[in-house]
């Protein structure tokens, strides 16, 4: 996990995870989602819950167009994101690493790392490097209206690839983006 992930997050997701390790057996119609993307869905939730947000809903249909697009780009050894018209209007995070190699967890803790440039503004003006790109997949995160996820990975001989796809979408361009405030357009 980063040393910039902060403390507390990576304790409540760790006794979360403790927690949902404990629980009684119920019947499998019961339990939604299945690993990993239990954890995704949690890490999602908790970088939430730290800015005071709703949690994210899990959604089947967006974790198969996630998996249809992480396919994609394992087989043609690519990266890059969907276009427009594939996405259907869904935002998407996407990350990249040696196969095998990283947790569902720190997979989106990655994402999540990148609250350290994120302030508060209109987006894209909402990073502290002057680069928007730079926090992009969290404040795709954080993003308030955002109110379902899907996740997926694919992976390749050398690389494990995750795409993460939200609805509605995030990092609407004029947005003023601050988790404290509600979501207003300029």
């Amino acid at each position: 996990m980063p040393s910039s992930y902060p403390t507390s997050i990576a304790a409540r997701f760790l006794g979360l995870m403790l927690l949902m390790a404990a629980a009684p057996a119920v019947p499998q119609d019961y339990l939604a989602p299945p690993e990993p993307e239990r954890v995704w869905l949690a890490a999602h939730n908790i970088a939430r819950e730290e800015v005071g947000l709703a949690p994210l809903q899990w959604n089947p249909a967006l974790a198969r167009d996630a998996e249809d697009w992480a396919i994609h780009l394992a087989q043609r050894r690519t990266f890059g994101h969907a276009p427009h018209d594939v996405r259907k209007g869904q935002g998407e995070n996407l990350w990249r690493g040696s196969r095998d190699r990283y947790s569902p967890w720190q997979m989106i803790a990655l994402f999540v790392a990148e609250k350290r440039d994120f302030r508060p503004g209109t987006f894209p003006d909402v990073s502290r490097t002057g680069r928007w790109s730079d926090v992009g997949h969290y404040t795709q995160i954080i993003w308030p209206s955002t109110q379902e996820v899907g996740c997926a990975t694919a992976l390749n001989r050398n690389d494990e690839v995750l795409v993460c796809r939200y609805w509605p979408a995030g990092n609407v361009m004029g947005t003023r983006l601050d988790p404290a405030d509600r979501l207003t357009r300029r």
